[in-house]
């Protein structure tokens, strides 16, 4: 495959794959999980294949005999062999034998959680560091260390990052005219909602009362809504709404096809941060999504300053799908530094922190601003956490869309989002 572009996650299988004898590649349809493990297997099962599936399901022993690495692809299309995977790891543990990739998550019997035999990696859309690679100059593992150098310039201006938001991270969409690109994304919404929640077990009863919450959900983009508020803005004006354990299906069969991709709320061990917001901020898999589910191409998020959202976070549409793209990038930088990944909010709405990564007892505390410049407001929050952790807090970082990498007298990192990497 030399049309192939490197990924991030492709790092991480270099370090752990040879030691692990099987690891399951997840993430939404279209991500590149195919792509990425087909350049590392011998062999290849597609079980997307029907006859492949028959074949499997007949000779369940050419687990053992495929040459490895063998891919196992679309292993939820045929959930039987997980178990086969599994039980085959079970009878030799050397590493480097399997990889599978699935765009479902693992929920139910009859298949076991393959916990001790099979690790989960996630893939995601391409961060933004993939999609420009060498941009990037400051070091999201070395802010979390706190030794990053923090420098570097770039030419990226507000409409670079409109054009990536609504360009997408699917490989396979970004090369794609305007017209067809969006063709795409709506081809690609239409799928979940018409085949993949069928196949995952779900009877889709009112698909146009659920393609109204997906875009309620694309409305609340990078805030806390409740999900009363998120059904209320996708019934408006209706009496006869669906129902929470209805909806509530929706979020979670969503989830577990991978398209809904929130961030989870900080709730510190052993640290007085305040009674928080426990709800997630929401985000689907891509911020291209959510721009097509509004609606949105370049021109009308450069031109309209207003566009409805809904949460109790501040910011119009470009804001917030900025701090999408922001999101999706921090979080396959963050999983490279083996960090994770969360957000805080006080119950009083008083003290906010967009994102803060988390790894090995450190903790980088991140704001990302609309703006090129950065002012005494926009570090108050990161300034109050430095109080409160003392030297648990790696580093403070403001993510801007201004030219250059640099740091305030305060000692506060001021980076650009293109210059931003792993």
């Amino acid at each position: 495959m030399d049309w192939y572009q490197r990924r991030i996650v492709d790092d991480e299988l270099d370090a752990a794959f040879p030691a692990l004898a099987a690891i399951s590649l997840d993430g939404p349809k279209g991500v590149g999980k195919t792509a990425t493990a087909s350049r590392r297997a011998a062999s290849v099962v597609a079980l997307d294949e029907p006859h492949q599936a028959e074949e499997l399901d007949a000779d369940p022993g050419f687990i053992d005999r495929a040459p490895k690495p063998l891919l196992v692809d679309e292993w939820q299309r045929f959930p039987r062999s997980w178990d086969l995977v599994r039980r085959a790891v079970d009878r030799d543990r050397a590493g480097g034998q399997f990889l599978l990739t699935g765009s479902a998550a693992l929920v139910t019997a009859p298949t076991h959680s393959g916990a001790g035999r099979i690790t989960s990696l996630r893939m995601r859309p391409l961060s933004l560091a993939e999609r420009a690679p060498g941009l990037a100059t400051v070091s999201l593992a070395a802010l979390l260390r706190g030794n990053a150098e923090v420098t570097g310039t770039t030419n990226w201006a507000m409409t670079d990052y409109v054009r990536e938001i609504v360009g997408s991270g699917f490989p396979g969409m970004r090369d794609l005219p305007d017209r067809a690109r969006r063709l795409a994304l709506d081809g690609y919404l239409a799928r979940i909602v018409d085949r993949d929640m069928v196949e995952h077990g779900y009877r889709v009863r009112a698909p146009a009362a659920l393609r109204e919450w997906i875009r309620a959900y694309a409305k609340a983009t990078a805030s806390t809504a409740s999900y009363t508020a998120i059904l209320d803005a996708a019934t408006t004006g209706e009496t006869n709404k669906p129902s929470k354990p209805t909806t509530i299906a929706y979020r979670d069969v969503l989830s577990q096809l991978w398209l809904l991709d929130a961030v989870e709320a900080w709730r510190p061990l052993g640290i007085n941060v305040g009674r928080v917001v426990k709800s997630p901020k929401h985000h689907l898999a891509d911020p291209a999504l959510a721009a097509r589910l509004m609606d949105l191409d370049e021109d009308s998020l450069l031109s309209v300053s207003g566009h409805p959202m809904i949460g109790p976070q501040h910011g119009a549409a470009l804001g917030r799908l900025f701090e999408g793209l922001a999101t999706l990038s921090i979080r396959t930088y963050a999983q490279a530094a083996e960090a994770k990944l969360w957000h805080y909010r006080d119950q009083a709405g008083t003290r906010e922190i967009d994102l803060i990564a988390e790894a090995r007892g450190k903790v980088l505390a991140i704001e990302v601003k609309l703006a090129a410049s950065v002012d005494p407001s926009d570090v108050r929050h990161l300034n109050w956490l430095q109080g409160v952790l003392g030297e648990r807090l790696a580093d403070r970082v403001v993510i801007t869309t201004g030219p250059t990498a640099y740091r305030r007298r305060d000692g506060v990192a001021v980076i650009p989002l293109a210059l931003l990497g792993p």
